[in-house]
């Protein structure tokens, strides 16, 4: 399993936002030039980031985007499921889609793979990449 440009896009765009003070709407052209990510490919990724309900659009002059929930109701796994799709490493994951399922020697290990990455990415919160973010970026941080 890889995670393109989409997922990681996606993760960075809504980290940029997680950091701004709560309630504070941001446009594309702001997370752009802060994060170096095209303006139209973040329109691209907006698209399906709002469809899933993890960001909110705001119109008018003053307008721009939102988080959906708060940061630690958004997890990396429902950011990268939004841009990516199901995240399987492979189709015979799923038992409808494997025509020897009966005598595959690694569907056991595929699926505890998925089962794997799954668990992580669900249980890794937007506001802990904040946590991380602010205690790496921490004057009094030291290595």
């Amino acid at each position: 399993m890889r995670i393109s440009t989409k997922g990681s896009y996606s993760l960075e765009a809504l980290l940029y936002m997680a950091l701004l003070p709560e309630g504070e709407s941001v446009n594309t052209k702001d997370i752009s030039r802060n994060t170096g990510i095209s303006e139209g490919y973040l329109e691209q990724l907006f698209i399906h980031l709002r469809k899933a309900g993890l960001i909110t659009g705001i119109r008018g002059p003053n307008g721009g985007y939102l988080l959906g929930r708060s940061p630690d109701q958004i997890s990396v796994g429902a950011i990268l499921r939004s841009v990516e799709g199901d995240l399987k490493p492979t189709e015979c994951v799923d038992s409808k889609l494997c025509p020897i399922e009966e005598s595959c020697l690694n569907r056991h290990t595929w699926q505890n793979l998925y089962k794997g990455i799954r668990d992580f990415i669900d249980s890794v919160k937007l506001s802990d990449l904040v946590k991380n973010y602010r205690s790496y970026n921490d004057p009094e941080y030291v290595i």
